[in-house]
């Protein structure tokens, strides 16, 4: 593939031909690996950091499983017994079955999938499960305080196999209490979706410029008189054991610090751990975003709040990396032009920031993924989420490459695109530039995307409610997919073909309108929030397009040819017109906070799905035989000892497969089971 970069290198040149990528394939996941490219170049204090920052990542493990749902670690202790203590037939039916419901359980850090968020329905017998939990030993029971064998075994059993029961980890309908409809552990017994709006709406100040994350690292419960409260997430507070751990690793990653800044930015983290003050983690995301300099970084805390219905709460989770020198020029140039891109926008002017502040971003090489960015992950952040805070101090946006990479090389050759482009030339375009125009629609997605506009005074930064995450991302997306049709690319020379964007554009479309839907069950609505996004970008621009192409064609449309539905565009540039109509809407509605034009928007073009589309792409899909979701095992990071027990060096290895290293991460870090 020939891949056009910045610095006018192959984007794969540093990818080892030898590297064996695939790991493991169940139910509707493939487990890849990642390559660690330029490891090497770091010094030993690098190397030291990156392993204490990962020890760090990985004590966090047991906080995204409990998150998730309250009885997620009972059950992965539970299943995990009876998997390592099993001595019947391993080539059982039931034994096969298990075996695929306990991956599926580690790789959606409980027991709903990681993307639909519906529970796992498990193939194996009740009666096999209960035969099995009755030879484990009493005293080896994961037992709750005051929890009997037998409570334990009947309220676990009925979780796992009734399907009414805990039935959508989150539950985005707003027609319905999102609160008390989903099964994630963000709220306490009992708690209404009223009363937790109630609640905050009682302690927000709509006249604070500089407002806190409400509900960041908070859990809301109801006290023993029925009164709303938060449990916050800290030290002495929800998750201390765990916190505890983290603490102890980033205090020896500050020790080995490459600057000052860096140095400060992790001594503020842990103070907001320690209090749980969210004005503290507002000065450490500060501190992170204004600390460009550092080669070694990472995200580790409360971050993105997609598995809270009400889109408040942060979901635990870390990225460890280092800066990818050759390509971070490309990001670097984006960055240094971010007040153009704003200027330019066709959102209206009362939206636009007048001066663009702090935009810096980078592309970075994965070293660590954990809590909810592992196993599955993005392949790029835009960092902090606060939106004062991005108008006043800037943003940090990373494209992850080494995942990109590996998601890229794991692909060759699976018959996608003679399944489903419509021409050769459309996909001979593709396999010329998707590689470059994806990267650069994460880029300029994270990057301005999510950095771009502002706020009305006044408005609320929750006023989208349940649909937030949705809009928020489909305002990125239509902002990086109406730039990169944009001659300032060429002019920048991060493309050397005005034409490259369209690889991108009928990408996206295809995804949008067809592929995509091979990650849902035939009948299901579309619910994540990514997901619902494309879709609506997607169906929009289809709706909108009607009769408006050149000589009067659909700008896009859906032909049939052999039989097979394909996506026909008819007018590229007409399309970017259309994204830009779209994108100014997008941002008129987020900031305003408007949130009934919000939801129509999510509700015409968003969640709904052609069944009959839908079944036809099963189908096709079905003889390629490409797992919808993939994900990623971590390498493992050694330690190199001298004699007088110091840390010198570390090494890095991938000698696991997929059942070795979640069974290592349950026996070596869970911090809130042992």
């Amino acid at each position: 593939m020939l891949i056009t970069t910045l610095a006018g290198l192959n984007a794969n040149a540093a990818v080892d031909p030898n590297f064996n990528y695939h790991v493991d394939r169940f139910a509707d996941i493939e487990v890849l690996r990642y390559e660690v490219p330029e490891f090497d170049r770091l010094t030993p204090d690098q190397r030291k950091m990156l392993y204490y920052l990962s020890q760090a990542a990985q004590m966090g493990r047991d906080i995204i499983w409990d998150q998730n749902g309250r009885y997620n670690l009972q059950i992965r202790q539970l299943l995990e017994k009876i998997y390592t203590g099993y001595t019947g037939d391993r080539s059982s039916q039931d034994f096969k079955n298990f075996e695929t419901y306990l991956k599926q359980v580690w790789f959606g850090n409980g027991i709903h999938h990681h993307y639909s968020t519906d529970k796992f329905k498990p193939e194996f017998s009740r009666d096999f499960f209960l035969a099995e939990v009755a030879k484990i030993p009493a005293v080896d029971l994961p037992l709750a305080p005051g929890q009997t064998p037998e409570e334990m075994t009947a309220t676990l059993t009925e979780v796992i196999f009734n399907p009414a029961v805990m039935a959508k980890r989150v539950n985005q309908d707003g027609t319905q209490d999102v609160v008390a409809t989903s099964a994630g552990n963000y709220y306490g017994e009992g708690v209404t979706q009223a009363e937790v709006e109630a609640y905050y709406n009682a302690i927000k100040d709509p006249a604070d410029a500089t407002p806190v994350s409400y509900g960041l690292n908070a859990k809301v419960v109801k006290d023993k008189d029925g009164n709303i409260k938060e449990e916050t997430y800290c030290l002495n507070g929800l998750y201390g054991p765990a916190i505890a751990r983290i603490l102890y690793w980033l205090g020896k990653a500050k020790d080995v610090a490459e600057n000052d800044r860096q140095k400060a930015h992790i001594t503020a983290l842990m103070d907001y751990y320690i209090t749980g003050d969210l004005k503290k983690f507002d000065e450490y995301s500060i501190l992170w975003a204004e600390d460009t300099a550092s080669d070694v970084d990472f995200v580790n805390g409360f971050i993105e709040s997609y598995g809270d219905p009400l889109g408040m709460t942060g979901a635990w989770e870390s990225y460890v990396n280092f800066r990818n020198n050759v390509s971070s020029k490309r990001t670097q140039t984006i960055s240094e032009n971010a007040q153009w891109f704003e200027d330019n926008s066709p959102s209206d002017k009362r939206f636009k920031k007048e001066k663009v502040k702090g935009v810096s971003a980078k592309v970075i090489n994965a070293a660590m993924l954990a809590g909810d960015a592992f196993p599955s992950t993005a392949i790029g952040i835009n960092l902090p989420n606060s939106n004062w805070i991005r108008a006043q101090h800037g943003s940090k946006s990373v494209t992850i490459e080494n995942i990109t990479e590996a998601y890229d090389m794991a692909s060759h050759g699976n018959g996608f695109n003679e399944e489903f482009v419509i021409d050769k030339p459309t996909s001979d375009l593709m396999d010329k530039y998707l590689y470059i125009t994806d990267m650069l629609h994460t880029d300029l997605h994270e990057c301005l995307g999510h950095g771009s506009g502002k706020l009305l005074p006044g408005v609320d930064p929750d006023a989208l409610k349940e649909n937030g995450s949705t809009l928020e991302e489909a305002r990125a997306d239509i902002f990086a997919l109406y730039y990169l049709a944009d001659p300032k690319l060429i002019e920048l020379g991060i493309l050397d073909n005005p034409n490259a964007y369209q690889a991108e554009y009928y990408k996206y479309m295809l995804n949008g309108l067809m592929t995509q839907l091979n990650r849902i069950e035939l009948g299901n609505d579309i619910e994540e929030a990514h997901m619902r996004n494309r879709q609506l970008i997607a169906g929009w621009v289809l709706e909108h397009g009607k009769k408006k192409g050149k000589g009067g064609k659909d700008v896009v449309e859906l032909v049939k040819k052999n039989g097979k539905t394909f996506v026909k565009i008819n007018d590229y540039q007409a399309m970017r017109g259309l994204f830009g109509d779209l994108l100014a809407e997008l941002q008129r509605i987020k900031s305003e906070g408007d949130y009934k034009a919000g939801n129509d928007l999510v509700q015409k073009y968003a969640v709904k799905v052609d069944k009959n589309l839908h079944k036809e792409v099963l189908s096709r899909f079905a003889k390629l035989d490409i797992p919808p979701y993939r994900g990623f095992i971590n390498p493992v990071y050694t330690p190199v000892v001298d004699e007088k027990g110091e840390i010198t060096d570390v090494t890095i290895s991938w000698p696991e497969n997929y059942v070795e290293q979640m069974l290592r991460l349950s026996r070596d870090y869970s911090p809130l089971t042992k």
